[in-house]
């Protein structure tokens, strides 16, 4: 592993960026304010400064940080939620420009944004202008590509090749065709978009090399019963026991039938087990997750455990708080298989700097 605090890593969340980097040899050290977040990480064994990224100073790390990471809060732009950010996108861009003519402008503007939490999108540049790390990776949800788009420019004018577009985490091996705008910067080498690892009914062989194989799908990730875990999220009695990573299926062959339903209206996102789950949106939409027939009767909700897995983490990965807290964390997540593929391309020059 190269040193502790080499990559410095912005909302670090419950570890999906952690998980990420560890899957190449890398750790990090993570800023992180929710209580909930950092019990998790502190579970989980990763390194934290629990602090308001906003409020908190680059000074302490200037010279020390060869990689930033970064996926501000995504509620003001998420579809799961009001989208209070699209009111205050005129805002965000005033804030990356004056922030790159250095004027900190964050507090007035704040003040002014619908959401407040809008304007923690433009903190990857502050730290980035402060610090100049040797790369930047950077994730949100599609809605937010607009600003990625002016942040890049904003660091190309400073020295990094930068590309910015939408990747689908179920072209990285993630049972889920979960989209996300990111951010790759590098100083020291070109930056380029992740090579896909799987495809959508995979691809053939070619005069180039081997296809690629097929999206996973949630029976792939979820049929396997290694272990028995009990579905009450943190609860230690009552509940239902199945396998780790498979629902009840793994009990009952009629779950095969079974298929995932994501929201509850009729035009309700549903997937069958032989495909990869949608993008997995919890929060308020929590009690709308759940296993239907396939006549569309209910059959019980997603578990914690299973949930884990679709979104890349394993199933006894140590989730804090109560049954709801741990699925926000989740959904809040970044999938670790798409963290470690958008890595790969940045990572090498990192390493040499550090080792």
């Amino acid at each position: 592993m190269t040193a502790i605090g080499r990559v410095l890593d912005l909302f670090a969340g419950p570890g999906g960026w952690s998980r990420g980097l560890s899957a190449l040899g890398v750790r990090e050290v993570g800023i992180e304010i929710d209580p909930v977040v950092c019990a998790t990480r502190a579970a989980a064994g990763h390194t934290t400064i629990r602090a308001d990224v906003a409020d908190y100073p680059t000074a302490p790390f200037r010279g020390k940080v060869s990689g930033l990471i970064g996926s501000p809060p995504c509620q003001p732009y998420s579809a799961a939620g009001l989208r209070a950010g699209n009111d205050d996108l005129p805002l965000c861009h005033q804030g990356l420009d004056d922030l790159a003519r250095g004027r900190d402008t964050r507090a007035q503007l704040r003040a002014t944004c619908t959401d407040p939490r809008s304007l923690l999108v433009v903190e990857p540049l502050r730290y980035a202008l402060d610090l100049r790390p040797d790369w930047i990776a950077l994730e949100e949800v599609p809605a937010v590509l607009p600003l990625f788009e002016h942040t890049a420019h904003l660091l190309s004018q400073v020295g990094y090749s930068t590309w910015t577009g939408i990747l689908n985490a179920a072209d990285f091996g993630l049972p889920q065709t979960r989209r996300r705008a990111i951010l790759l910067a590098s100083r020291t080498r070109p930056a380029l978009p992740p090579n896909p690892t799987h495809a959508d009914g995979g691809t053939a062989d070619d005069l180039f090399g081997a296809g690629l194989p097929p999206w996973r799908t949630m029976g792939d990730v979820l049929s396997c019963p290694p272990s028995v875990v009990v579905t009450r999220g943190n609860h230690t009695t009552g509940g239902s026991r199945f396998p780790t990573t498979g629902p009840s299926w793994a009990i009952t062959g009629r779950a095969r039938s079974w298929l995932l339903k994501v929201g509850n209206r009729p035009a309700a996102t549903r997937r069958r087990l032989d495909q990869p789950a949608p993008t997995l949106l919890f929060g308020k939409a929590l009690n709308d997750v759940s296993w239907i027939d396939a006549d569309g009767t209910p059959v019980r909700r997603l578990a914690v455990e299973e949930a884990a897995v679709l979104q890349g983490f394993v199933p006894t990965y140590p989730w804090a708080g109560s049954r709801t807290r741990q699925f926000q964390q989740i959904g809040n997540a970044v999938p670790p298989p798409l963290a470690t593929a958008a890595l790969r391309p940045l990572l090498p020059a990192a390493l040499e700097v550090a080792a």
